[in-house]
């Protein structure tokens, strides 16, 4: 059966390539950030997500790196090895960018299952991590299905900066990239409250690190408002990304408004 055959299949509109969600401790793969680390390395957790349904632009689902593998990759991401796969798309993104983006971004599309990437700055620069894990378990990922609800909140608006305001804190850098050590901890043991905690603690990190990924005079909704008011009434909650974007809520009941993730898997070898 082709794509077109199959009205359930939108890839043929929006793609093959795959989405990514980045939950805790992001922010981390960045040199500018992680040579602070007091203890590396930090880490930050991306999830692999199914092309099943379109993700708004500028909402920190790492469309503007999408576009680019699909530009690289119409059919897909190709067989081979995921990092190297990852170095490439990087190359292709941040070619000639006095400001690149993460390799977070293009690992989080490549990569299938859930991820922890661990960064440490006297390590290839802290582009890239020095070490991926992944978690492939299909029981796992039905259970992140069933207790972590996407909420669409809005795009960052035109003239957004998230990097105004830098507090580079060594202290709050650990925190932040012990946020994504104990996210990806919880989803493997199945824990809701321990995950909801990484995400609570993740976003504290970032209103103390960089203030303006939730606080900027061109945002019209007060996120950090919404935030808590989430916060307080479920287990946990952050933002997709800086500026907004979706809100990733944790609950083991249905969240209005929210929709479930589809978690790409693969049982093959990279």
């Amino acid at each position: 059966m082709t794509n077109s055959d199959n009205p359930d299949d939108l890839t043929d509109v929006i793609g093959a390539i795959p989405y990514r969600m980045a939950l805790a401790g992001g922010w981390i793969d960045q040199p500018f950030v992680s040579r602070h680390n007091p203890r590396p390395p930090g880490s930050m957790v991306v999830v692999g997500l199914e092309p099943v349904h379109w993700f708004m632009e500028r909402a920190g689902m790492a469309t503007g790196t999408r576009k680019i593998a699909r530009q690289l990759w119409p059919d897909g991401v190709p067989a081979g090895d995921r990092l190297q796969l990852a170095r490439q798309l990087y190359a292709a993104e941040n070619r000639g960018k006095a400001d690149p983006s993460g390799s977070q971004d293009m690992i989080g599309l490549i990569y299938p299952g859930v991820n922890r990437l661990d960064f440490d700055a006297d390590h290839d620069g802290g582009v890239f991590p020095v070490h991926v894990e992944s978690h492939n378990d299909p029981a796992t990922a039905a259970w992140l299905e069933q207790v972590l609800h996407i909420v669409p909140v809005a795009p960052r608006p035109p003239g957004y900066d998230p990097l105004g305001q830098q507090n580079l804190d060594p202290q709050w850098i650990e925190r932040l990239g012990q946020s994504g050590k104990d996210c990806f901890d919880a989803i493997v043991a199945r824990d809701a409250a321990g995950l909801g905690a990484a995400m609570n603690e993740c976003s504290a990190c970032w209103d103390a690190i960089l203030p303006d990924t939730l606080s900027h005079p061109t945002l019209e909704l007060d996120l950090l408002a919404l935030l808590a008011q989430y916060q307080s009434r479920y287990v946990g909650a952050m933002y997709s990304g800086c500026g907004g974007g979706y809100l990733y809520v944790v609950s083991r009941e249905p969240v209005p408004g929210g929709f479930a993730p589809h978690i790409r898997l693969s049982d093959a070898a990279p």
